[in-house]
């Protein structure tokens, strides 16, 4: 891993640490599981795992966050 990933994963889990808090008040939350280039791959946890309302959660809100934090981020996929 060179240096460089290793500042965009940094940043990727940090910006996903802010959104965390809010799936977690509605009992859900969310963890980080592998880059693929600048794909992040992340799995939704408790509530959100099979809530219906998961890929507009994922995509409204947990995507649009980390590439407004890390504007690198191309998608968020759901593992």
């Amino acid at each position: 891993m060179t240096e460089n990933t290793g500042g965009f994963e940094q940043r990727v889990r940090a910006a996903l640490e802010e959104v965390r808090p809010a799936l977690q008040m509605d009992g859900g939350d969310v963890e980080f599981v592998a880059l693929d280039g600048t794909n992040v791959h992340v799995r939704l946890l408790g509530a959100c795992g099979g809530c219906p309302m998961a890929t507009m959660t994922l995509v409204g809100f947990v995507q649009e966050r980390l590439k407004q934090r890390v504007p690198e981020v191309t998608q968020v996929v759901r593992v």
